[in-house]
């Protein structure tokens, strides 16, 4: 029996490569903003590249910050997806959702490190059936000016200027700073990892 994938539909870039990423696995993704398609489906994707405050604001005028916190099947943010699941985000000083009770804080370099932070880095302290089958260390690819700090709910972390959260759970929530869309077979897997998770 074939998944229902909703890719939550808002004001952010870089949603369509999630699209594409779900069909070489061989799934349809359901673009979408419609509350009942959103609540009604097996698995919920949070992807995006934006701006915190903006992209909250709009969250807000669609009821969707409301939609996401009920949700109870595994849902994956990713990137913006996962700083809004966050607790809030010092971009333009932005309330999120506050699903994952973690900071999102700006990146400040030290030694004249690039900012934003643009490339691969490796994944430190996999700890969860998201990287399962894949080997410590592995790398995936980072394109972000902020970052969630470290707590309970890290399942991954890596290091550029900080260490800081590269993946997070809570419940039935996980989200990766990094694209698993843009990360080859590393972020194929964890791909197929999630959309494998049970309900």
């Amino acid at each position: 029996m074939s998944q229902k994938i909703a890719v939550i539909q808002y004001n952010a870039g870089n949603i369509h490569s999630v699209l594409t990423a779900l069909q070489r696995l061989g799934f349809k993704g359901i673009l979408t903003d419609n509350p009942e398609i959103i609540q009604s489906s097996d698995k919920v994707i949070f992807p995006g590249v934006g701006e915190a405050r903006s992209t909250m604001n709009h969250l807000r005028e669609k009821g969707l910050d409301e939609i996401i916190k009920t949700l109870t099947q595994p849902v994956l943010g990713i990137c913006l997806g996962m700083q809004l699941l966050c607790k809030h985000s010092e971009e333009k000083d932005t309330d999120c959702l506050g699903i994952i009770p973690l900071e999102v804080k700006k990146f400040i370099p030290q030694q004249r490190e690039n900012v934003p932070h643009v490339g691969w880095n490796t994944l430190l302290n996999t700890q969860n059936l998201l990287f399962e089958g894949l080997p410590e260390n592995s790398f995936a690819y980072f394109v972000h000016s902020y970052y969630a700090t470290l707590g309970p709910e890290t399942i991954a972390q890596t290091d550029y200027i900080f260490p800081f959260s590269a993946a997070v759970q809570k419940d039935n929530f996980y989200a990766t700073q990094f694209h698993p869309e843009k990360s080859g077979r590393v972020g194929e897997k964890i791909l197929s990892n999630f959309l494998n998770i049970a309900p």
